[in-house]
């Protein structure tokens, strides 16, 4: 799958793009037909612990799903931010068997 990375107000490390990837890849387990996904990692300027900021924009045919979470780490986000696009994969694939 094709995943373009924006990382805004700061430079993601290579170790932080290599485990989005794999974290993405794992997605297409549970929807094959997924074309491409845009992914947003931002930090914001606030005082509290919880500024790292993950969005995911994920296409595919027919539809686009977003997700943004804010957690502590950009690790947690993307993990929570992945888990809840497993669950609309799979919610939409349970629908389109169900019109077949």
């Amino acid at each position: 799958m094709k995943v373009n990375v924006q990382s805004v107000n700061f430079n993601a490390d290579r170790k932080l793009i290599d485990f989005l990837q794999t974290k993405m890849d794992k997605l297409e387990t549970f929807y094959d037909k997924v074309i491409s996904s845009d992914v947003y990692l931002k930090v914001e300027n606030t005082s509290s612990k919880e500024n790292k900021i993950v969005e995911i924009k994920l296409n595919v045919p027919g539809d686009k799903f977003m997700v943004k979470k804010q957690c502590k780490s950009f690790e947690e986000a993307i993990d929570s931010s992945c888990s809840s696009l497993e669950r609309k994969l799979i919610k939409r694939k349970e629908k389109l068997r169900v019109q077949a």
